[in-house]
């Protein structure tokens, strides 16, 4: 198959790495260089099916979901192997995300990888069961026991843009609680399920059917998971238009659904902040993974009095921002997933012209760089609140700066918006900005540049962004059923039917 180094084409079912039962596979493309470097399984329905019949079997018929120390054991198992090969990995990430590769040193893969330890310490450390005070209830006096136990067999399903980070927040609390887990990544960026997969086999103790991966082409080979009703969970992250569709499939069979969708975040400058410094580092900000994150601050709010000086500002960013290949480390940003979609993103660039946006910088494809997907940085101007590039999520470097006439036009522009992920404020005091932060419907808000990211907070949005939380006890117990248990400590005083009890209280 003639894969790079660690690179895994199979598929893990029921521990064992096979290929699709087709036989087929499908290429693995280097959105920087149109060159095909190496090919992945592209599995069917049936593939599907078998990998959750492994899961099932795995959750009911072994002591996986009971047995926590040896749940963290694999985890940190998992976690050391994933250190040992560590920059065998790297390099295949950004050949098949096109991301920079000074990202891969923090959120999108050094970061996830440790992350895994502290879901091996969640699994032997959660309270997962709490006793209550006594009651006396009717005469009886019980003990109440309230009980967090595994969901199930959940099935992950991830973007491309992120794929490590997005894949082990779902993996690390999965296994921890005590569920099985079937991975199924985007064909855009496969390898990161399918390496874990080769780690988890070769490397650790996970027992067969408790983790199983199932790579394909086509996305909709992969919908039988939400169809199954041997399947628990859902965890999704990915676009809202998808994410929808998830939730109406998988309600026939109300599974709980963990949903990561997608954004159209204000990046918010007061007046009071320095409007230039802070337009130039939204400029610089969209740019991140060339735009395509889904906290990505698309809409830059920009107070009239200092409007053009913002602008101006931005444009100055954009135009000295090193981009190009992103295994060289002094360019900030590298190119767009595929050409399918730097087309999406230029159809959204052609709509925001011919709607009358002014077009300040970028919006082409760069001559400089003929091959792979690149984009130039773009920037559009005088944008109204309801049109379609401030409306519609893009994923791609493209910002949109929309002037306030004042603070409550401000708020009521940043949260016009279908979504609510996150946002960016910035004013002359933290105090200002965090009280305007507390008018934005939004899960999660930066105040003048602070990180709110880490594995203590729960993640999500408000809105269609989202449902449920990763990260922090909320995001580790959306893996966890609760189960309340009624315990007598004393008998009745005396033996009285059911209508006599209540005839006795209500006299007394």
């Amino acid at each position: 198959m003639n894969n790079p180094g660690i690179a895994e084409w199979r598929m893990l079912i029921d521990g064992k790495l096979v290929s699709s039962r087709s036989g087929a596979t499908f290429d693995n493309i280097n959105p920087a260089t149109d060159e095909i470097i190496g090919v992945t399984a592209d599995g069917t329905p049936e593939d599907f099916v078998e990998a959750v019949a492994a899961a099932r079997r795995a959750f009911d018929e072994t002591d996986w979901s009971r047995d926590a120390e040896f749940r963290s054991r694999c985890l940190m198992q998992l976690h050391e192997a994933l250190v040992l090969h560590k920059e065998e990995i790297r390099p295949l990430l950004v050949k098949e995300v096109g991301t920079c590769v000074w990202l891969t040193r923090d959120t999108l893969f050094d970061l996830p990888i440790e992350r895994l330890k502290d879901y091996a310490r969640l699994a032997v450390d959660f309270p997962y069961d709490e006793e209550l005070p006594d009651v006396d209830f009717r005469g009886v006096v019980s003990k109440r026991r309230i009980r967090k136990e595994p969901m199930g067999v959940v099935a992950g399903i991830i973007p491309w843009n992120g794929p490590w980070g997005s894949g082990l927040s779902k993996l690390g609390p999965a296994l921890a609680t005590g569920c099985t887990f079937v991975l199924k990544p985007s064909p855009d960026a496969p390898w990161m399920a399918t390496i874990v997969g080769k780690l988890a086999a070769e490397e650790t103790d996970i027992p067969p059917g408790v983790f199983n991966v199932v790579t394909a082409a086509d996305n909709l080979a992969g919908e039988v998971l939400t169809t199954d009703p041997r399947v628990d969970m859902i965890a999704f992250t990915g676009s809202a238009p998808n994410g929808r569709r998830i939730a109406s499939v998988a309600s026939d069979t109300l599974k709980r659904t963990l949903l990561e969708l997608g954004g159209k975040s204000a990046y918010v400058v007061l007046e009071s902040a320095n409007v230039a410094e802070e337009a130039a580092e939204a400029a610089k900000l969209i740019c991140n993974n060339a735009g395509q994150g889904c906290v990505a601050r698309s809409r830059l709010l920009i107070p009239e009095s200092q409007y053009e000086e913002g602008v101006e500002a931005a444009r100055k960013m954009m135009a000295a921002l090193q981009y190009g290949d992103p295994s060289d480390p002094h360019n900030f940003m590298g190119p767009l997933i595929s050409k399918h979609h730097r087309r999406r993103v230029l159809a959204h660039i052609d709509k925001a012209i011919s709607e009358g946006n002014r077009l300040v910088h970028g919006g082409t494809i760069p001559e400089h760089l003929p091959k792979g997907c690149y984009l130039e940085p773009t920037l559009f101007a005088d944008v109204k609140p309801d049109d379609t590039i401030a409306q519609e999520e893009i994923f791609g470097p493209v910002l949109a700066v929309i002037p306030y006439k004042d603070e409550a036009e401000a708020l009521s522009i940043a949260n016009n918006s279908i979504y609510g992920l996150s946002a960016t404020v910035s004013a002359a005091t933290n105090e200002e900005a965090y009280e305007f932060s507390k008018r934005l419907r939004t899960g999660t808000v930066s105040v003048n540049g602070g990180v709110w990211m880490h594995m203590d907070v729960p993640f999500g949005g408000f809105k269609q962004s989202g449902i449920g939380r990763q990260y922090g006890r909320e995001g580790y117990e959306e893996y966890l059923e609760t189960k309340v248990v009624g315990i007598k400590t004393e008998a009745r005083p005396q033996s009285l039917a059911w209508g006599e009890v209540e005839e006795k209280e209500a006299t007394s």
